[in-house]
């Protein structure tokens, strides 16, 4: 039984949808970062879709850098919003434009 390419695009769409909005909705920099991490992630979807649907694992092993990149992200995101939480309570991010030392 074979997963036609239609179901992981579909599914792909899908995580880039609820990403994009999550973007454009969310004040919150965790939220963010969560929803850059669905849109990644649908990234990935569509390219393991596309490396099954031709036999080809390199489409696979690029879905893998993109996981290495979407970690390093998240460290450097949660690093950035510890240390923006312990200068300030309020988190929203619309108030943080400009980034003092």
């Amino acid at each position: 039984m074979t997963v036609p390419i239609a179901a992981y695009l579909a599914l792909s769409l899908g995580l880039l949808v609820l990403g994009l909005i999550g973007v454009m909705r969310r004040r919150n920099p965790l939220m963010l970062l969560l929803s850059v991490e669905l849109m990644l992630n649908a990234g990935n979807v569509a390219l393991i879709g596309f490396s099954r649907q031709w036999d080809d694992p390199s489409g696979q092993v690029f879905a893998l850098v993109v996981m290495v990149v979407a970690a390093a992200e998240v460290v450097i995101g949660l690093g950035l919003t510890v240390a923006i939480f312990r200068n300030r309570t309020n988190l929203d991010v619309d108030e943080l434009s400009a980034m003092k030392g």
